[in-house]
Parts: structure tokens; sequence; C-alpha cells
């Protein structure tokens, strides 16, 4: 790294790190939606607007005992068009998943962000809009309308932010969190952005943007989503955050390793920023 980025890199941490427990800044979204009246207003079905179809992408690893359960809530809510791309669990997840009606591939590979890249590749993906989400219940089918909703509204790339008004978690633990800010903080520094939460994956996207979008991922694990971000920017596309709120991992253990995937999102970001223009 040329030193006079890596000196701002410094700088910045050490500001970080002092103002770290401060109450995050307001976010500047193009986007002005009430979570609770949309969830209230607006149904997420092959009609929802107009013609709008919602796609759900879900990766999955022995997530048996929590699949069931967001297959049936995102029903309930009216999202049939559910895709699950599994790393070869032994638990009977993609049978089981298959067996409630969603769509399963077996991943070539492995890493959520290599599930990700083949899903974004798969031919059912024929919505508007395309939403990816975590398998373990801590996102909730019931915010889709309002992902939904944004994208409707111009939204290229819909993030959900769990530090924003009316967002929050059940799980980030104090490490986590300390984490997810001076990272947030790095990103938002180098690529002059301003998101507010950078490691969670509840985002939706407008079909034309992933498509733009896909060609130029090439993470292979949880990464994948500080891609998303660096990357939206980079091809000029209109993202947007919009508050959720995450619930604690019902069953079983998160596959997530903090430190491990904290140095892989640090090695991406440096590695994005020294990239020639």
């Amino acid at each position: 790294m040329p030193f006079g980025l890596l000196n701002a890199t410094e700088k910045y941490l050490k500001y970080l790190l002092v103002t770290v427990g401060k109450p995050p800044q307001s976010h500047k979204c193009s986007v002005q939606l009430s979570r609770d009246t949309i969830i209230e207003d607006y149904s997420v079905k092959a009609n929802s607007s107009g013609n709008t179809r919602v796609n759900v992408i879900i990766p999955t690893l022995n997530e048996k005992q929590n699949i069931g359960n967001i297959i049936y809530r995102l029903k309930k809510v009216g999202c049939n068009d559910i895709l699950i791309v599994d790393g070869h669990s032994n638990d009977g997840t993609a049978d089981y998943a298959r067996m409630l009606g969603a769509k399963v591939i077996i991943q070539n590979g492995q890493g959520k962000g290599g599930a990700l890249r083949e899903a974004f590749e798969d031919s059912c993906l024929d919505g508007d809009v395309i939403v990816i989400m975590d398998a373990d219940g801590s996102m909730a089918p019931e915010e889709l309308s309002l992902f939904a909703k944004a994208v409707e509204s111009g939204a290229d790339v819909v993030k959900g932010s769990r530090f924003l008004p009316q967002g929050g978690s059940e799980d980030l633990t104090p490490m986590r969190r300390v984490g997810n800010m001076i990272l947030t903080g790095i990103l938002n520094f180098l690529f002059l952005t301003d998101y507010t939460d950078l490691c969670y994956g509840y985002i939706a996207f407008k079909k034309e943007a992933l498509n733009r979008l896909s060609n130029c991922l090439a993470s292979e694990n949880f990464e994948i989503e500080t891609e998303i971000c660096v990357k939206s920017k980079s091809l000029g596309l209109s993202v947007v955050e919009i508050p959720s709120f995450e619930r604690s991992r019902v069953y079983g253990k998160s596959n997530l390793r903090t430190f491990r995937d904290g140095v892989r999102i640090l090695k991406l970001l440096v590695r994005e920023a020294l990239q020639p223009n």
C-alpha cells in the first residue's frame, strides 16, 4: 500500500476507535420509507406493483432446522420464487427445502460468495427484484416488502442497515459491532460512500443492475457483501440503505468467523482501493 494511503487509513482508524460508542450519524437516503407502513400496506406478490416479481436467494449450509421456517414465512408474505443454493449440507437441508417447494441447486464450490455468484447466473431468476438473505432466521421475510418497494421507487441496490432508526440487532456482539463500525468507516473513507452497515447481507437488486454487477464479482466467502458495496459504487449504481432488524440465529452456530472474515474484508477493501480507475 502506498505510504500516503496507509498513513491516512491509520489516522482514520484511530479516529474511529475513539468515537466507538457514539450513535451513528443519519444516513443520506434518496428514498424515504416508513417501515411499519410499508409492511402493513404492501404485499410482495407476483403482481405486487404492476407486474413486479420478486425472487429470493438463500445460501445454505446445514440449515435444515431453520430453512423450513424461512420458506414458510416467505410464502406467507406472498413470495414463492425461492432459490436455495446449498453448499453440500449433510443434514438434509437441500431435500427438505425442495420438499417445501423451493428450487434447490447444489453449489459447485464452497463459500457464501461462491454460492451467491452461482445463483446470480441461474436462469430461474426472472423477477424484476432479486433479494439475498440468510437462512438462519435472523433476517425477517416480513421486511421483504420494504426492500422491494425501495427498488420500485428507483434504487438499483437496496441494503439493509441495523444502524438506521427503526433498525437494530439482537445478534451483534460488542466485538462484531466495533469491527463492523471500523470496516464501514474504512469503506466510506476510501470510496467516498456513506454506508452505515457494511457487514449485513440483506440486500435487494433491480434485475438490470444485478446483471451488470454480477459480472464484476469474484469473492468466494463472506466478503462478497463488501464487494457488492464497492462494485456498486464503481459502476455508478443507485444505492439506498433502509432500516432492518436482525434477530438472533434460531438454531445452530454461525459459519461466520469474526476475525478471519474481518481480515478478508479488510484485504478486499485495500485491494479495491489500489485498483486503477
